[in-house]
């Protein structure tokens, strides 16, 4: 396939290194020679600097023959163009923009992006999609992460294990017969930097991160099983007003559950701006690493903090400060992923990276195959997919045990009609079967292909 991406920041260097590491023909385009030269000196894919929207900028960059155009510059009008050009003067089949001005997005002028108009095929708001992502995660209290999959009748879950976890050092083979009821299914481990996909052999050690599969149902259970059974935040401050904390804090004081959110905001502007569009929220003016303002905005009796500022080491220190003050919970917004292995060990709960949430929600349309829904997991690590097993997939009809997996490949989950199966060996996938899976990023490829549909199907 052959991918044309505008925009050489986090986003498009993330998304580069994805297609180039499966063999895509992968063509980066950016106005500063710094980010273009990062990604020639790191990846083996074509990059060069001009502007992203020009016609022969494009034409250079082999937009005639490209199968996707994905615009992820700094800048919403360039991408809207690029992607208007694309279609326009080379009929490019998928164009993918990022769009981050949230007036664009407003229903009222939906039309905007009509075919006839300015013909976006997928639009990415990262703002509201990480947003999104931090109430996922306020709604888990005790989980590092959590995901809805299957139309939300199964849940991946990603917990720590302490040394108080019940099943530490217990074989996952043993599981089943300790918890026979239990609909549950651990994906994966990551331990020491470095991700296992476990057999029944292995066994979880303190210190482990951990994926695992539930129903829906059986989440409070299993999260009591890895021995966390932590109180839902419901007094929430957020540091940092812009889109995503906007938008975060608006979602949590509009829903029924019972969330009181505050918003700290360094900037005077900004926050009479916030204030105005969350007439009901209350806005504080200042630094969040301020003790006055702190106290003003009501620390003590704050059950969580939310950081999402757009700068990293502001978050950090504010979560930090937080938590001193005796806040039970900690979610903080980290670009930067050279930070990752630090913060968790200075006691920081939940970290949530923007650019590995809208590289997933991109992925989701890269994808081949019957893919419903892809979540990317530790900077590509390994990938979380939902797919339909079409009749001619080579899946259908055989037990698991005898399915053709690479290596790097676990079945969580089989959504079969309103039915959930954690599957076992002898398990067969039937046609339009929902499968959810994990898969390390060397055998993603690989999967995508036994979800394709074959040529003589037709």
């Amino acid at each position: 396939m052959k991918v044309v991406i505008c925009g050489a920041g986090q986003v498009g260097f993330h998304i580069a290194r994805y297609l180039s590491g499966e063999d895509n023909d992968v063509t980066v385009v950016d106005q500063s020679p710094e980010l273009i030269g990062k990604i020639n000196d790191q990846l083996d894919v074509q990059a060069f600097v001009g502007h992203a929207s020009h016609p022969d900028v494009l034409e250079r960059a082999g937009a005639a023959d490209a199968n996707m155009l994905i615009a992820v510059t700094f800048a919403d009008e360039v991408n809207m163009i690029a992607c208007q050009v694309a279609h326009s003067l080379f009929n490019v089949p998928t164009k993918i923009a990022r769009i981050r001005q949230q007036s664009y997005l407003n229903p009222l002028w939906a039309n905007l992006f009509a075919r006839d108009q300015l013909p976006i095929d997928v639009i990415i708001s990262p703002e509201i999609e990480v947003a999104r992502a931090i109430a996922r995660r306020i709604r888990a209290p005790g989980a590092f992460d959590m995901i809805r999959m299957g139309d939300d009748r199964v849940r991946v879950v990603g917990v720590r294990c302490n040394e108080n976890c019940p099943v530490i050092h217990t074989p996952l083979r043993q599981l089943t017969s300790l918890f026979p009821d239990l609909n549950i299914t651990v994906m994966a481990i990551f331990r020491n930097e470095s991700m296992l996909i476990p057999s029944s052999d292995d066994q979880m050690l303190p210190g482990d991160e951990v994926y695992f599969i539930a129903e829906t149902s059986h989440v409070p259970r299993a999260m009591a099983v890895f021995g966390h059974e932590e109180k839902e935040a419901r007094r929430i401050l957020v540091v940092g007003g812009g889109n995503i904390g906007t938008t975060l804090a608006g979602e949590l004081d509009g829903s029924s559950d019972g969330y009181s959110a505050k918003i700290v905001e360094m900037d005077k502007a900004r926050a009479r701006q916030v204030a105005e569009v969350l007439p009901t929220t209350v806005v504080i003016q200042g630094d969040a690493l301020d003790q006055e303002i702190l106290e003003e905005a009501g620390i003590r009796n704050t059950e969580a903090v939310v950081a999402v500022t757009d700068d990293d080491e502001t978050n950090i220190l504010c979560s930090l400060l937080c938590k001193r003050y005796g806040v039970d919970r900690a979610i903080t917004l980290v670009n930067k992923n050279s930070y990752g292995p630090l913060i968790t060990t200075l006691g920081i709960d939940v970290v949530v990276s923007p650019r590995e949430i809208t590289a997933s929600t991109i992925l989701q349309h890269v994808r081949r195959g019957r893919i419903r829904q892809v979540h990317s997991l530790r900077d590509g690590f390994a990938e979380l997919i939902e797919a339909e097993a079409m009749e001619t997939s080579s899946l259908v009809g055989e037990p698991l045990k005898d399915a053709n997996f690479p290596n790097g490949v676990i079945v969580g989950a089989i959504i079969r009609g309103e039915e959930v199966i954690i599957p076992r060996p002898d398990t067969v996938v039937r046609a339009k079967d929902r499968v959810v899976l994990l898969a390390a990023a060397q055998a993603v490829k690989k999967m995508e292909k036994m979800f394709a549909v074959r040529l003589e199907y037709f």
